[in-house]
């Protein structure tokens, strides 16, 4: 199975060296890194076209953000799977798209655990994100995958189509939500951490974006699921953070 990985990236200098060689560590040799760049005015592209590019494709150009970015991702990749590795992220070993393969046999969607780290060189762990089967009722409840490990066949993704520009930082989420909860897809738990993300995306910078993520998250249910104006999942999706919280001080 070829799997694509989408890196989607703007004056990323600071953190995509990591990402780059978490990528080509990968013992899965049929794969292939499409890297989306906004027009970077830093050091970004000298640092991608530095490394090996028979399995990249290098797009620089503007674009209306992260969303756009990767939709004209899903525009270029050319394997039988795809998944996002965000700029500043990285997989946490060299056998994450091994285990996606493999989880892609028994599914249509392969989703897992992730820790989010303080920074790439401590990897001190400030919280960890463990997947959990779907309930039955799904999103309803409050569970979705992480996004930085959900990785879908090109069904799937063919399926759900583009990303929603009119979200700004929840159309991941959106996304997933019309996979598993509109078109039915199929979801397959990796009990494994697969990526090391740092703290500090456009989802979790602070309150402030905590409490606009879970605005247009509720948007998303509110158009797909019809929930009311406000729902049970609109108080568990941030619970369910607080747990990831303690988890981390509690240790693996």
């Amino acid at each position: 199975m070829k799997i694509s990985v989408l890196t989607v990236c703007w004056n990323s200098a600071a953190t995509i060296r990591h990402t780059l060689d978490s990528f080509f560590s990968q013992s899965h040799e049929s794969k292939e890194l499409i890297v989306v760049d906004g027009a970077s005015s830093d050091e970004t592209l000298s640092i991608v076209r530095s490394y090996p590019q028979e399995q990249m494709r290098l797009v620089s150009e503007p674009d209306r953000g992260m969303y756009d970015a990767l939709n004209k991702g899903l525009r270029l990749y050319t394997g039988d799977a795809v998944g996002v590795l965000n700029s500043d992220d990285c997989y946490h070993d060299p056998f994450a798209l091994s285990r996606i393969s493999k989880a892609l046999q028994e599914g249509d969607v392969a989703h897992g655990n992730l820790d989010f780290v303080e920074n790439h060189l401590t990897k001190r762990v400030v919280r960890r994100w463990r997947a959990t089967p779907k309930p039955s009722k799904g999103f309803r409840t409050g569970w979705m995958p992480a996004h930085p490990t959900f990785y879908v066949t090109r069904t799937v993704a063919d399926t759900v189509g583009d990303f929603d520009l009119e979200l700004k930082v929840a159309s991941d989420y959106d996304w997933m939500l019309r996979a598993i909860e509109l078109f039915g897809f199929r979801s397959v738990v990796i009990d494994q951490v697969m990526i090391d993300m740092m703290q500090g995306g456009e989802s979790t910078k602070g309150i402030r974006s905590h409490l606009a993520h879970n605005i247009e998250a509720l948007h998303s249910r509110r158009k797909w699921l019809g929930s009311g104006p406000v729902d049970y999942a609109l108080v568990a999706k941030p619970a369910r953070k607080v747990g990831q919280f303690i988890a981390a001080r509690m240790g693996p």
